[in-house]
């Protein structure tokens, strides 16, 4: 399945609209940078795109990305609050809103997030539809403090 953009155009009033559509497949560059015999890089697409699109969000933390002051998940900055009945609700929001904000070629389906204080880490499991494509993926990823 491929994402269609479909635009009308009317030049005449008295004629019919004519429809017209392209194909944009979603792809990205893989970030492992492994290299082809040929020369060239290897790239994901489809879901394994948005997928990879997913993790680089969540991962990231605000003020990151220059220009972007509010992009990314900001997850890490959670870990070194007090850990409460409250953070596991507030790491959610934080990752439902990132990927509505931030991704618009994923919608969020499920999510368990499970906080260790002790060892600082938080375990994110997210289930998501990609748009446009019918299928369903699952990520997991681990955020952890480096000190």
């Amino acid at each position: 399945m491929v994402r269609r953009f479909f635009a009308a155009e009317d030049t005449n009033q008295q004629t019919a609209i004519l429809y017209g559509s392209r194909v944009i497949p979603y792809s990205d560059l893989d970030l492992l940078f492994q290299k082809k015999p040929s020369g060239d890089i290897y790239k994901k697409k489809e879901a394994a795109a948005v997928k990879q699109s997913v993790k680089n969000l969540l991962l990231t933390n605000r003020l990151e990305k220059p220009f972007l002051p509010t992009f990314g998940g900001d997850l890490s900055s959670i870990l070194f609050e007090l850990a409460d009945d409250e953070t596991d609700d507030i790491l959610e929001l934080a990752v439902t809103t990132a990927i509505e904000n931030w991704e618009p070629r994923a919608r969020v389906k499920n999510l368990r997030i499970n906080m260790s204080p002790d060892s600082n880490t938080a375990r994110v499991k997210v289930t998501f539809d990609v748009i446009n494509l019918e299928e369903e993926v699952t990520l997991e990823t681990t955020v952890t403090r480096l000190r």
